[in-house]
């Protein structure tokens, strides 16, 4: 069975705990969309490692990793994740890359980091790793990918076409220094060595090859983190949602089988943009300090807040939802409460929003609707099936399900591979 992994909150969900897992039984692992501003977390053997481009299915060896079409890749952020990897003895010979992927340049990132540095209203909160820019040229149709750096006719005059017009960019709109050809095509050069060992000309080979096997793609960021669905502006360059699997990876829609999401017990959010359920106060903090809620990618601490069941559902229906995959359901072993949010209330007039409203600029206007449930106040970290998990655990779960409609199939209750529970 083909199975897509997305984000269904604001990403940071533990994706590359549950691609970890679900990887075991794959013979193919994509990952569709995004760039190196995703930061995914496996602990294998009491070892961490942080996965910002790679595939997570990597740590296994003996799988193909593919890095789609849909993806922006920072040459000098993708040489460094794979030098660690080689450092940590991990085998990257099946680590392939599509020659189709769009590359990030310098100044794809100097733009990004002049935009958020200098904007005083409508900050986004981005990495400031060129993201954004990179895919602006891409579907402005001025942007360079990988299998260009192998074609020194079709570098020069792609060149031709695209420098003149960043330059005037670069120069009039930000204020920042032009490219000279002659530095752009030595940078060029750097980064074919890069890519080189890993660049799969033989992509169609590669799928075609794999379509009667087991195909996981692996999703960066989140639901309400998607260019058309989230909430938008505050939101990344692509398409993290399911659909973004096919268009991301070169298979269509008929090859996903299942669409797993996940989500934590509670919800974070890193960067700007609306957060009806945030919590700025001690119960806050208590969930950040025990869940170690801090970017991967930018070490930035996490905003937190109670489950979002409004949020939640329609993550289900623009994601393509077919099950859950529950995280972090161990951090709230001590507390005496847990609320969820069942719905939004307007504080101008009262009206109550059972479905998500999609104009972000009136979430101001919002106050989450709860319902509390009791804690455990027991240490779940150990326990390894469904049935033996604490009462008021098992009720918790049962309300999400309940109230999102889809089962919940996996529950997490720690970041080791074993701390895991498949229902």
């Amino acid at each position: 069975m083909n199975k897509v992994v997305v984000g269904a909150q604001w990403g940071d969900e533990g994706k590359a705990k549950i691609t970890d897992l679900l990887a075991q039984d794959a013979d193919l692992i994509i990952r569709y969309q995004g760039g190196c501003n995703a930061g995914h977390t496996v602990v294998v053997d009491n070892k961490t490692f942080k996965f910002h481009l790679i595939p997570s299915g990597i740590l296994y060896g003996d799988k193909d990793c593919f890095i789609g079409a849909g993806t922006v890749i920072l040459p000098e952020y993708f040489e460094e994740e794979v030098s660690g990897l080689i450092k940590d003895g991990i085998n990257v010979s099946r680590l392939k890359v599509s020659p189709l992927a769009s590359i990030t340049m310098p100044y794809h990132t100097e733009v990004d980091g002049f935009v958020e540095s200098t904007a005083k209203k409508g900050k986004i909160g981005t990495t400031k790793k060129g993201i954004g820019p990179t895919y602006t040229d891409k579907y402005a149709r001025i942007g360079l990918k990988i299998q260009d750096l192998y074609s020194k006719e079709t570098l020069s005059e792609k060149l031709d076409v695209i420098l003149p017009i960043k330059n005037k960019t670069l120069e009039q709109v930000y204020g920042l220094e032009p490219y000279s050809k002659e530095k752009v095509l030595e940078l060029c050069e750097k980064y074919a060595k890069i890519f080189e060992p890993y660049v799969c000309f033989k992509w169609q080979e590669l799928l075609e090859k794999s379509r009667k096997k087991i195909v996981l793609f692996e999703g960066a960021q989140g639901v309400m983190l998607d260019v058309d669905y989230g909430t938008y502006p505050f939101v990344t360059s692509s398409n993290p949602i399911g659909g973004g699997a096919a268009t991301g990876s070169g298979y269509g829609p008929k090859m996903i089988d299942e669409v797993v999401g996940v989500a934590k017990a509670y919800v974070t959010r890193v960067g700007e943009g609306p957060f009806v359920t945030e919590l700025t106060d001690e119960i806050g903090d208590k969930i950040r300090e025990i869940g170690h809620e801090y970017g991967v990618t930018t070490g930035r601490p996490r905003r937190c807040g109670w489950f979002d069941a409004v949020t939640m559902r329609y993550a289900v229906l623009v994601g393509g939802l077919t099950t859950i995959a529950l995280t972090k359901a161990d951090v709230f072993d001590t507390f005496d409460e847990i609320k969820v949010c069942t719905a939004y209330k307007d504080t101008r007039d009262g009206k109550i929003y059972k479905s998500y409203p999609t104009d972000v600029y009136m979430h101001k206007y919002l106050e989450p609707v709860y319902e509390t449930h009791k804690g455990w106040n027991e240490d779940i970290t150990g326990i390894r099936k469904y049935d033996k998990l604490p009462e008021n655990c098992r009720r918790y779960l049962a309300r999400l399900e309940q109230l999102l409609e889809v089962p919940i199939s996996i529950v997490s209750v720690g970041p080791s591979r074993e701390q895991t529970i498949f229902k």
